[in-house]
């Protein structure tokens, strides 16, 4: 879902010189470590020294990516997205040109399934040690075996507000609550403070779903028409639909409400402190339960770099490579040896690490079906019409 997410890289990465670039079948994937062929492979040849990333925004620090080009001699070309539809778009449609992309996890479960990622070869990867087990465990819902992917970040999706403004407006406002967005008589109250929520169909279904009590993951069209219902009775509160905008609306006034992912809320509420006008932004995982979402490493099966799109990952995969990103970014890393590293005013941010007993309500999103996810995006068009 990660997101986060995102655009203030895009700058940084060009004052850092990066310059931007820009599946088919498993069968024609590297076989995976491990694996034997009747004969002997020929030995690939030398790949230019470049590897084209497309990953979200705001979403690596700069820093490393000038260090993996400084120790390896490998150029980075970095190009930014902030919605998985866009790069789905992209995938589906092949020869992307790009070594290494972001996924979101339930994204990422279905692209399998299309063919357009290919096997990682473990043999490459020997930071894969550093690697936290849970993670592993719950990423294997979405690619069994973790045989595609490598967890860059992981995180929530929640409610980030803008806490003098709500208060403000309603003492007893129901911020730990999805009741504060989804409830109308509850948003119509936050109309002109601002309210956003992400442009991000699959996890604001599963939110609505969770709070009225139903399978978050349900694909059943009844189900859709009752997330459909809050949706469009909330649609006339909503100020913005979209993924990456609301980080500087939230940390500057703009809107006092953002239904989004939890280091992007974070990113806000630092740059909030940043600017010293005294604001102050929140972040919960509401007490209905909400998406643990994963965001992933993954190699086209076209990828025209695979061996250097292996060493930008296996780089990534060092544990104070991770531990740098997730400061950066304020999302938790999966890499568990890394987390020692970690600033301690992140790693003991519960918005970051999610306590037990809030972990203990968080979910999968997994992908749907390609007729869901059609009558999904038709719902969707409906509500950001509001038509």
């Amino acid at each position: 879902m990660n997101i986060s997410i995102r655009t203030g890289l895009a700058s940084l990465a060009i004052a850092a010189t990066l310059v931007g670039c820009g599946k088919k079948s498993e069968d024609a994937a590297p076989a995976a470590a491990g694996a034997t062929d009747a004969a002997p492979a020929a030995a690939a040849p030398a790949e230019e020294k470049v590897v084209n990333v497309y990953n979200w925004s705001d979403y690596v620090d700069p820093a490393v990516l000038e260090q993996f080009t400084a120790e390896t001699g490998i150029k980075v070309n970095y190009d930014v997205f902030d919605s998985n539809e866009v790069l789905e778009t992209k995938l589906l449609a092949g020869k992307t040109g790009y070594d290494v992309v972001v996924p979101s996890a339930s994204f990422l479960e279905r692209q399998i399934k299309a063919g357009v990622f290919q096997k990682l070869d473990r043999s490459k990867l020997t930071n894969w040690s550093n690697l936290d087990t849970e993670i592993l465990e719950r990423v294997a819902l979405h690619d069994p075996g973790n045989e595609h992917s490598v967890n860059h970040m992981w995180g929530t999706t929640g409610i980030g507000f803008n806490e003098a403004k709500v208060m403000a407006i309603d003492p007893n406002a129901p911020v730990d609550s999805w009741s504060l967005v989804f409830d109308p008589k509850h948003a119509a109250k936050f109309k002109d403070c601002g309210i956003s929520v992400l442009d991000a169909p699959s996890e604001i279904l599963a939110a609505v779903l969770t709070w009225k009590g139903k399978d978050p993951n349900s694909q059943s069209a009844e189900d859709l028409k009752l997330a459909e219902d809050v949706l469009v009775s909330v649609r006339p509160y909503i100020r913005m639909i979209h993924s990456s905008n609301y980080i500087d609306a939230l940390a500057n006034g703009e809107i006092c409400i953002a239904v989004g992912w939890s280091g992007d809320v974070l990113q806000a509420r630092d740059r909030a402190e940043e600017a010293g006008q005294g604001v102050v932004i929140r972040y919960n995982v509401p007490k209905e339960g909400t998406i643990m979402w994963f965001d992933m490493y993954a190699v086209p099966a076209d990828a025209p770099h695979p061996g250097n799109a292996h060493e930008f990952i296996n780089f990534m995969m060092r544990p104070e490579v991770a531990a740098k990103n997730s400061n950066f970014v304020n999302f938790a890393t999966g890499n568990a040896a890394a987390v020692a590293l970690v600033d301690e005013s992140v790693r003991n941010d519960p918005g970051v690490y999610p306590p037990a007993e809030i972990k203990a309500k968080l979910f999968p999103d997994l992908a749907e079906g390609e007729e869901f996810t059609r009558q999904l995006n038709r719902t969707w068009t409906r509500f950001t019409t509001g038509q």
